[in-house]
């Protein structure tokens, strides 16, 4: 399968990626699920995201070790920018994760048919930023705690 490249006219949602194999995702968002910023790769992606752009923190890791999936929900709080040379950019989030018990698991997402050609199942190692497609996002909203924490609708 190709690679599509985002549009924002089919730009549901951002989706950023951490891996608990590398980092204690679960012992960082224990003492705060509070999220202010997370690394991307420069590039067309990172140029085209938004300050209120919705965002969706994917965990990701060796399966069957933690309830991998969609961990929090929030929005783009800043333009991308650059730190030191050569790094990753960093993306102000207004993000916070999801108690445990309200996590979506990557299971019930891929079962989800409407989700199946989503690029974090098609490319779950490529670098963040991926994201969904506006369909993908409506189909994964349905999956969320309803308390108003993403509206729905189109990005602009």
């Amino acid at each position: 399968m190709t690679d599509r490249r985002v549009t924002i006219e089919d730009l549901g949602a951002w989706l950023l990626k951490g891996n608990a194999d590398r980092v204690d995702l679960t012992a960082r968002f224990a003492r705060d699920p509070r999220v202010d910023s997370w690394c991307v790769r420069p590039g067309y992606r990172a140029d085209l995201m938004r300050t209120g752009d919705p965002v969706v923190f994917w965990a990701s890791g060796s399966r069957g070790r933690l309830p991998y999936g969609v961990w929090g929900v929030g929005r783009v709080a800043g333009p991308p920018f650059a730190g030191d040379p050569g790094a990753a950019w960093t993306v102000p989030l207004d993000l916070t994760v999801l108690d445990e018990a309200r996590r979506v698991r990557r299971t019930a997402l891929r079962a989800d048919g409407r989700l199946a050609g989503a690029e974090v199942f098609r490319q779950p190692m490529a670098a963040n930023p991926s994201w969904l497609t506006v369909a993908e996002f409506a189909a994964l909203r349905t999956h969320l705690p309803r308390d108003g924490t993403v509206a729905p609708g189109h990005l602009r």
